[in-house]
């Protein structure tokens, strides 16, 4: 029964690969050509840095204000500007043409170049929507905001210090025709959230635009078969429900209200959040070339519409950090994909994070959280094995028992005798055949959890353990850790009690390892030295255990024909000698001996 359980734990394994491998469409690396924004430079950056875990993301009444009045003045043929804004966990790149964002750096993150994560790409073809352009009913009004040049006043300096206090941005625009429009942005020293308030008319009549937020994400850093591609993702009744990038196609319009909409990748994410929803979503994707004829995974935008014009509505575009989110909405945590086992996931990152704290290396972490694991469910495993080590002591007599019915249909009602036996047996030897798999079941969770948990943590993401392993979100570049993890599976499996006598059950075990071996060469290392240490922790275990329970006593079980002939001639009935059929001896062993 135990070979079944984990036949059944290896199918699960092979379920959650084919669908990760043929259903989910794998991310691809992002452009290499895509070049950082003009200034930036590596000394901008502190790589190792880890993410605050106490932002701000609320901002408060604003103590610095920038253009606090609107010229009534004709901008439409002035230059454009560039304007940046650096706060201690973003560096946003602002353009007065269109008084959107072309760029918004992470400080705190770095891609494969060592440089900041921006969440908006710079190489995007030309007329494609970018951070809070606006979208109007009319074409060509939404046209006419989108290239017009914006006006800002106080504004003396390209660049902006605004990681001391809060601080409000405004552009202004106006024409001949009527047509105005102002934009508003609160940034926040610690926080990845924008305010953004937009009011446009068209002579007395409001307007209420819809905000725009371009192609996006695309990590750059980590690009496996196990790396989600950017998607669409919103919060609605309750539920979070997301589009893959193939089927935004499909259906790209969706009605709210929302909690909150947007995109995500594998750790970061862009949404509209906050007490002022969007009540109509609409997306779309894009696919950019990539020299040298690769592809490239697709970037996905969306638009959101407010029931009123957007005044103060936040929007968010950072990190999958767990208590980042937590700290802008209770809810927005289940942006981070960890499945059906979240209620352990999440407890076993906050003890990661934990230990790390002291550590500081997330390799030696993982470890130290492997052997608190380990030891906590040591008796679960060691009743495991005595329940196994008591029912392979019993195999000779079960498969006694077996082999009389053994000509005998699944139905035909004379099977009824041998469970009943068999049931007998176990009750005479004080075994339970489901002791041994319970233990062993409990333990499945933890394991499961454990690879959702390290799979999604953007806390592994870049972290370098030893030598080889500069990456832990990665799978290991030379292959070295899933090769050792087969191994000891393969040892463990040597020393695990065999309890049953399938031979398709044997060659399945024995497939076992070579199986997890393949498909930990793409497994984030991280999850690849869990399970090493894991199995070398259970081998121990095992070790112990065995020596203190003492190796089987397997009794051999004498032939029925000799049996019933030697009960015959004590005046046995026939059914009497088939009732003693399962009760072995040992006199044929010592004879042999």
């Amino acid at each position: 029964m135990e070979k079944r359980v984990l036949i059944a734990v290896l199918l699960s394994f092979l379920v959650l690969y084919v669908y990760q491998t043929f259903v989910i469409e794998p991310a691809r690396k992002a452009a290499a050509a895509r070049r950082p924004p003009a200034g930036t430079s590596p000394a901008q950056v502190q790589p190792g840095v880890k993410p605050d875990a106490r932002p701000t993301e609320a901002a408060a009444p604003t103590a610095s204000v920038v253009a606090a009045a609107a010229p009534e003045v004709p901008t439409s043929e002035l230059p454009g500007r560039d304007i940046v804004v650096e706060t201690r966990t973003v560096r946003a790149l602002l353009s007065t043409r269109g008084a959107h964002l072309r760029s918004w750096q992470l400080k705190k993150f770095l891609d494969a170049r060592s440089q900041p994560v921006n969440l908006v790409p710079l190489d995007l073809p030309s007329g494609s929507p970018r951070p809070f352009m606006l979208k109007l009913d009319d074409p060509v009004l939404t046209d006419r905001l989108n290239t017009a040049t914006f006006q800002t006043t106080g504004v003396e300096r390209d660049t902006i210090d605004a990681s001391g206090t809060p601080l409000t941005l405004t552009f202004d625009f106006s024409d001949g025709s009527g047509l105005r429009a102002r934009k508003t942005f609160v940034f926040s020293p610690d926080s990845y959230v924008v305010q953004f308030s937009a009011d446009v008319r068209a002579g007395d009549r409001q307007l209420n635009p819809a905000v725009q937020w371009g192609p996006g994400l695309g990590d750059g850093m980590v690009a496996s078969r196990y790396t989600q591609a950017a998607e669409a993702i919103f919060h609605r009744a309750g539920k979070v429900e997301r589009v893959a990038p193939n089927k935004i196609g499909q259906q790209p319009l969706y009605d709210g209200p929302f909690r909150y909409a947007g995109a995500d990748d594998q750790y970061f994410l862009t949404a509209s959040v906050g007490p002022q929803s969007p009540t109509h979503v609409e997306y779309d994707t894009l696919t950019p070339a990539v020299a040298g004829g690769q592809s490239a995974a697709p970037l996905v935008a969306f638009t959101a519409r407010f029931a009123q014009p957007p005044s103060g509505a936040q929007f968010f575009a950072g990190p999958k950090d767990f208590d980042v989110l937590q700290a802008v909405d209770q809810e927005l945590v289940r942006v981070i994909n960890f499945g059906i086992f979240s209620w352990l996931a999440v407890p076993l990152l906050k003890a990661l994070k934990w230990i790390d704290q002291y550590v500081g290396n997330y390799g030696w972490s993982i470890i130290i959280l492997t052997i608190l694991i380990n030891v906590a469910m040591f008796p679960l495993r060691h009743k495991s094995v005595v329940s196994m080590r008591k029912m392979q002591e019993l195999q000779p007599e079960v498969k006694a028992i077996q082999d009389r019915y053994s000509k005998l249909k699944s139905t035909d009602p004379e099977m009824q005798k041998m469970r009943a036996e068999l049931m007998n047996l176990y009750r005479e030897r004080g075994v339970n055949p489901a002791s041994g798999c319970v233990p062993m079941v409990l333990t499945m969770p933890v394991l499961f959890a454990f690879y959702s948990m390290l799979s999604q943590a953007i806390e592994i993401r870049g972290a370098p353990f030893i030598l080889w392993i500069r990456d832990l979100s990665a799978n290991d570049p030379l292959y070295i850790t899933p090769i050792l993890m087969g191994i000891t599976m393969v040892v463990q499996q040597k020393m695990t009690p065999a309890t049953g006598t399938d031979p398709m059950q044997q060659r399945m075990m024995m497939m076992m390892p070579i199986m997890f071996t393949v498909m930990g060469l793409w497994f984030p290392s991280g999850l690849v030295i869990y399970w090493l240490v894991s199995n070398l922790l259970t081998i121990g275990q095992q070790y112990a255990t065995n020596k203190l329970i003492g190796p089987p006593k397997v009794k051999a079980v004498r032939a029925a024909a000799e049996r019933r002939l030697k009960q015959a001639g004590a005046g046995k009935t026939d059914a009497a000698a088939r009732a003693d059929d399962s009760a072995g001896g040992t006199a044929a062993r010592g004879k042999k001996g």
